[in-house]
């Protein structure tokens, strides 16, 4: 899932930390590229509300762990960010017009980023 979330190789190990610090906390993932692929021929090139309640198990949105199976051939740079998670606190990510991500510790930290960069 980080070689779908990013192509911007110096976010990856931030992603990483991310999604294992959910895990940890039990928390579900929530990340898109999970979706597209439950969703298959299915997607449309964006994704909606109903989208995020697709009923499979790789949809991280409505299940806790990780998907059964790899959601995408992995790259090395994802494949060591994995291995190697940037050290943070951050919980949430969302991405940017320009294909970075912001990152936040905090649910209201993200909301405003949604705000920000999705409006």
């Amino acid at each position: 899932m980080i070689e779908k979330e990013t192509a911007h190789n110096a976010e990856k190990s931030k992603i990483a930390s991310v999604f294992m610090r959910r895990l940890a906390l039990g928390m579900r993932l929530q990340t898109d590229p999970s979706v597209v692929y439950a969703l298959g021929k299915s997607y449309r090139g964006y994704l909606t509300r109903k989208d995020l309640s697709v009923n499979s198990p790789y949809n991280t949105y409505q299940n806790k762990g990780l998907p059964p199976t790899p959601v995408a051939s992995v790259g090395l740079t994802s494949l060591r960010a994995a291995l190697h998670p940037a050290s943070g606190d951050s919980l949430f990510f969302v991405a940017k017009k320009d294909g970075t991500h912001a990152f936040a510790r905090t649910y209201k930290e993200h909301k405003n980023n949604i705000k920000k960069y999705l409006k």
